[in-house]
């Protein structure tokens, strides 16, 4: 049976191809031109195919160099990111030193700029070093300060640097002046100061001083190593005594010498 049918199509071509080759050359033509149109939707699908599958593997092929595109971009984010960190530092710190050089231009005394270089980390609360030395000029004993108040004396001065003795050390006791009752005194490390750098104790004040908590300490010029006039601390605390001939204040240092970056050197 099957061979029957195959037999009766190949018949049936052979027939159909004699027809096409005795054709008239006009009758073919339309042929021709009718089953051409006939397969052209299946060789445009073809074409359609073949440019979807080119673009597919136009768009696959940079995707290392998309990549590498992007990691190059977050790099240059993160450049971008430190340089902005940067420059806000520096416009910190120009607007820092703009309001120091302000106040240095209305002190009394001729001041010396210095950067802080570093600090002995068993001491630190104590003391610190600075960039300046004998050669610029600094001597020991030279005071120290910043436009807050009082930072401390010159220690040591060597060639190129300096050690900073700060207030609240034991090597740098302050002889003030209490601005509201004109009380004298010295200040020097308390009990709370281990716990709290800022905190140091006013002592010899008169058994019967009125002192009072907020009033502000300045230099007296006593002693001939801090000129008159700095400001130092404010009293926190103050209990008189009684039956003793001095007594003591709490007082809160004006300076936070933790933060300090930069400090002014009175020039002998």
């Amino acid at each position: 049976m099957f061979r029957r049918q195959h037999y009766l199509a190949l018949g049936l071509i052979a027939l159909l191809a004699l027809v096409l080759l005795n054709l008239p050359q006009v009758a073919s033509s339309r042929l021709k031109l009718a089953l051409g149109g006939f397969f052209l939707p299946l060789f445009g699908l073809s074409s359609a195919s073949q440019a979807l599958g080119q673009k597919a593997v136009d768009a696959g092929a940079p995707r290392a160099v998309l990549l590498q595109e992007l990691n190059q971009l977050q790099r240059t984010n993160q450049q971008l990111r430190l340089q902005t960190f940067q420059l806000q530092e520096a416009a910190r710190e120009n607007a820092r030193l703009r309001q120091q050089l302000l106040w240095q231009q209305r002190t009394p005394w001729k001041l010396r700029h210095a950067r802080v270089t570093s600090r002995d980390p068993a001491n630190w609360w104590r003391t610190l070093q600075i960039d300046l030395g004998t050669r610029h000029g600094i001597t020991n004993d030279a005071p120290v300060l910043v436009a807050e108040g009082l930072v401390g004396r010159v220690q040591r001065a060597d060639y190129t640097h300096s050690q900073i003795a700060l207030v609240g050390d034991p090597a740098c006791r302050v002889a003030v002046l209490v601005q509201e009752t004109r009380e004298q005194g010295i200040v020097v490390p308390g009990a709370a100061t281990a716990n709290d750098p800022m905190m140091t104790d006013l002592v010899y004040l008169p058994a019967n001083s009125t002192v009072k908590a907020g009033h502000n300490l300045v230099t007296s010029g006593l002693g001939g190593v801090f000129p008159k006039g700095i400001p130092v601390g404010i009293v926190t605390e103050f209990q008189p005594s009684d039956g003793d001939l001095h007594t003591t204040a709490r007082v809160r240092l004006m300076v936070n010498t933790s933060r300090l970056e930069e400090v002014w050197v009175i020039a002998p």
